[in-house]
């Protein structure tokens, strides 16, 4: 990755930071705060992303709703990232009949399509923040397994590993101290792409009503609310659905930064 690209992700990186700790320093309204006469207002000075169809500021909404978004995004990547580290390192360090029953079924749930998998478990747990967070980061786990799985077994073969043995660790030492670090090390790049993608799917689930719940300036939702309107009110659409975008292609960025200093490490 060459420097400017390096440059621009950490920029993004630092311009989400402060606009999730603190969006009250950027948004010129209350994310919440109704105004009915300041209904489907269009972008302008006083309102730079218009108004929706309570007159709220969608702008003060969308900066607001970077926080929520990111957090469901990472919440959800996190935790299917620590299930996947428990059953790919179970699956690489067991006998080979353990291993070839855990991957036979990650391979089984993998072939699910992950959104297909979160609606499903939606549809145990109900609809909410949480449920989508547990729901995004329950499906994305058996693809992340597979790939710890296979990190793992390529790392038991190493130098490192035999230097570990003859100083007498412990399979749990040598998990770890060195196996799990290093291969999620090797991970980076897919963790943080992991992360738009979750965002993207947290959406998802919120535009079909199974995510987050409205009034909350959560951006799927916001894409929801803005359909019925789309043919007088294009904006209400149009920036939620551009910040999804950004969030997406500057993980991605992150992701491929991270990715070329992971390889010359």
């Amino acid at each position: 990755m060459s420097r400017p690209a390096a440059l621009a992700s950490l920029i993004f990186c630092a311009l989400l930071a402060v606009i999730s700790l603190a969006p009250g320093w950027i948004s010129p309204y209350p994310p919440l705060a109704v105004s009915p006469a300041d209904a489907f207002q269009g972008p302008s000075w006083a309102h730079l992303m218009g108004t929706d169809e309570s007159g709220r500021d969608i702008f003060s909404r969308v900066i607001h709703g970077t926080r929520d978004s990111l957090f469901i995004g990472l919440a959800a990547t996190g935790l299917g990232m620590s299930i996947a580290v428990i059953l790919g390192t179970l699956a690489a360090m067991a006998p080979r009949w353990l291993d070839a029953v855990v991957l036979r079924t990650l391979e089984a749930l993998y072939s699910i399509p992950s959104l297909l998998m979160a609606l499903l478990i939606i549809a145990f747990t109900g609809p909410g923040t949480w449920p989508a967070i547990i729901a995004v980061g329950l499906s994305t786990a058996p693809g992340y397994a597979r790939l710890v799985r296979s990190q793992i077994r390529h790392l038991r073969g190493s130098e490192m590993l035999e230097a570990a043995t003859v100083l007498g660790r412990t399979p749990w030492q040598k998990a770890t101290n060195h196996l799990i670090p290093n291969a999620l090390r090797s991970l980076t790049a897919l963790i943080t792409l992991g992360v738009g993608q979750a965002v993207i799917w947290a959406s998802a689930l919120s535009f079909l009503g199974l995510g987050t719940p409205p009034p909350e300036p959560e951006w799927g939702a916001m894409l929801a609310a803005g359909r019925t309107y789309l043919h007088f009110a294009w904006w209400m659409t149009l920036f939620p659905g551009l910040a999804i975008v950004t969030v997406a292609a500057g993980t991605t960025l992150i992701g491929r930064a991270l990715g070329g200093r992971v390889r010359t490490i």
